[in-house]
């Protein structure tokens, strides 16, 4: 099948004792799945199962060694088996150090099926950073693991959903720590790769981008602070002057309304909750976490591993099947950019 209408979509299983198994039998459940992508996941069979049994469903785990022996047909689940527990000791919402080296095996194998192009994109189910921990893992979370993986120097994430498109400049730090972080270099790292990753992942010839101000009124003429003038404005100078449809930066109190209404392609924000709270508040239920920057497509839910819920059948399968169809969406357009240059 030509990759432009289904490509290969690697799926890891997430945390075995998380919802991830759950929503992955939900979502490959779904007749229509198939139409768009030829799922692949890598996890563990028994764990699939135990997940399959207790939401009273009658599909088919198939284990294969690679993609290419997929069936990829409605009704059955191929798995290339990166681990193999024995699902009567696992207990949903109760990770180990097994269940954390496991999970860290399935986005490894990916990975490198990934860069090997025996898959055309990853969507990743979701890990817990303590499980990591508990497996003696030097990286907290699936972004650092896969850049150092793929060698990538320049990455960042974006949460996308059908309104609204959010890039952080920073991640996972303290508020006190952002000002001190933010150089006009990093700001322009992240416009410039949010504006390639628009026309090469989504198919957007001309992106226009809104960037964020990091004081209340973007600075008020630095009458809040001078990170606008002295950071950010030239930051966007820089990356108008190469030739990027950027603005900023702009008073977040009302950028995201604009954003959300159309005007702007992504939203470039300074720190973590300023893009997730207003991304969460309209896509918490079918937005997707992609990481830029890399050689190779990464979407993945924007959930955590719920082990609150685990277990019990009531898991949202929303942001996965948006994941994965945002995976092959990526893989099309990266293919046909290919094609056209």
């Amino acid at each position: 099948m030509n990759k432009l209408h289904r490509p290969i979509v690697g799926i890891t299983m997430g945390d075995p004792v998380g919802i991830g198994p759950e929503i992955i039998c939900m979502a490959l459940n779904r007749p229509d799945i198939c139409k768009h992508l030829r799922p692949v996941v890598i996890g563990d069979i028994a764990v699939l199962e135990k997940a399959a049994d207790l939401q009273g469903m009658t599909i088919s785990l198939s284990g294969i060694d690679s993609p290419e022996q997929g069936t990829f047909e409605h009704g059955r689940i191929d798995v290339i088996a990166a681990s193999r527990m024995d699902a009567k000791f696992i207990q949903w919402g109760k990770p180990t150090r097994e269940t954390g080296r496991a999970m860290i095996d399935y986005i490894n194998r990916a990975t490198d099926l990934a860069l090997a192009g025996k898959i055309d994109a990853i969507a990743t189910c979701p890990i817990n950073k303590a499980a990591m921990k508990l497996a003696q893992s030097n990286f907290h979370g699936h972004t650092e693991l896969l850049a150092a993986r793929t060698g990538a120097d320049v990455y960042a994430m974006m949460m996308a959903g059908p309104r609204l498109r959010v890039v952080l400049v920073t991640i996972h730090m303290p508020l006190e720590a952002v000002s001190r972080t933010l150089t006009v270099q990093n700001i322009e790292t992240v416009i410039t790769l949010t504006d390639r990753s628009l026309k090469t992942r989504f198919g957007i010839a001309r992106p226009n981008i809104a960037v964020a101000g990091f004081n209340p009124h973007a600075g008020e003429e630095d009458m809040f602070g001078s990170e606008e003038s002295q950071i950010i404005r030239p930051a966007v100078s820089n990356a108008v002057a190469s030739g990027i449809e950027a603005v900023g930066p702009l008073p977040p109190d009302t950028l995201f309304y604009h954003a959300a209404s159309g005007r702007y392609d992504a939203v470039v924000c300074m720190y973590h909750d300023q893009g997730l709270i207003p991304f969460k508040m309209i896509h918490f239920a079918d937005g997707v976490n992609t990481t830029l920057g890399l050689p190779i497509i990464r979407t993945s839910v924007d959930h955590g591993t719920a082990y609150d819920i685990a277990g019990q059948g009531r898991a949202d399968p929303g942001s996965l099947i948006a994941a994965l169809k945002m995976a092959a969406e990526q893989a099309r357009c990266r293919e046909q950019t290919r094609l056209e240059t």
